[in-house]
């Protein structure tokens, strides 16, 4: 690249720049971009430069491949149902110490280390995050519904964006572990994708980016040149409905669709296996995910 084209490519950002400054933008970080150690360093990176040009970023992450690896070095067994991890005590005890101790932290060293300034928190902290226990219902043998007792597993019932507030506030970023109590204090697990939405809608953020491994939506989920890049909300209805979004997309969709119905003015499902996606997705025209916005013409930027 010449010089004339990196001032190009300077310009091409500058509206974006002008325009989401001051912004609340949530990240829900996970995927390969959490385990690989040069696309953690590139989302630290990317994450710094928004901070840098105005953007107050908000990092939600998971962290299930590091749970299931502790399990089975303590040799505790755990199983799914419907996609969420049955959480008896021991694994709850696990998935706390993982979630809040290794993974959160671990961020937070990562990005301080670059020059930033990160806070790691949980949902216990400040009563961020309450939650009444989650059941799943199941269809039996006999055809009638079953109502499936899936252990330690949270449903969000309310945000206390007070300690968010304040750190934002006070020019740190805080990072989130999905980790809740319920009304006796007891703790309980959350689906991180979900803690995120829910974040966002809470603090009035204008933008949600969920970091996957997949390119985004497709219309054809086999054909990659099939990408969808502009989705309304009465859009993704349709294409659940007609098939075109399922699968493991369905969470994915309902969650940035969720986050729209609280307030957010537009989510962004990203490829997080790309190196700085989430500025080649903000700050350039061409954009390289899937953006659902509320409906036609909703569109920021």
């Amino acid at each position: 690249m010449n010089d004339t084209q990196r001032i190009d490519t300077l310009i091409e950002a500058l509206p974006y720049i002008n325009v989401f400054q001051n912004n609340i933008i949530v990240l829900k970080y996970g995927g390969n971009a959490m385990v690989n150690d040069s696309l953690k360093e590139s989302v630290m990176q990317d994450v710094l430069l928004m901070k840098s040009v105005g953007i107050k970023p908000v990092i939600v992450h998971g962290g299930g491949p590091f749970i299931n690896d502790m399990l089975s070095s303590l040799s505790i067994e755990s199983e799914f149902k419907k996609g969420l991890r049955v959480t008896d005590d021991a694994v709850m005890e696990v998935a706390e110490m993982v979630l809040s101790g290794q993974v959160n932290k671990d961020i937070v060293k990562h990005y301080n280390k670059i020059g930033g300034s990160a806070v790691g928190i949980s949902g216990k902290d400040g009563n961020l995050i309450k939650v009444k226990k989650k059941f799943i219902e199941e269809t039996g043998e006999n055809g009638e519904i079953e109502t499936i007792d899936i252990g330690l597993v949270g449903e969000i019932e309310t945000i206390d964006t007070t300690l968010l507030t304040l750190l934002i506030n006070n020019d740190f970023v805080p990072v989130i572990s999905p980790v809740g109590v319920d009304m006796n204090g007891d703790t309980y697990n959350i689906n991180a994708d979900y803690v995120a939405g829910e974040v966002a809608g809470a603090i009035g953020a204008d933008k949600f980016i969920l970091l996957t491994d997949t390119k985004g939506v497709y219309r054809d989920k086999d054909d990659e040149t099939t990408l969808l890049s502009e989705l309304t909300l009465a859009e993704v209805d349709a294409h659940i409905e007609s098939g075109i979004i399922s699968d493991g997309m369905i969470p994915k969709v309902e969650c940035c669709s969720h986050a729209i119905k609280k307030g957010v003015k537009q989510a962004h499902i990203v490829d997080g296996r790309i190196k700085h996606s989430l500025l080649l997705e903000l700050f350039f025209d061409a954009g390289i995910g899937t953006m659902i916005i509320p409906h036609e013409g909703g569109r920021v930027l």
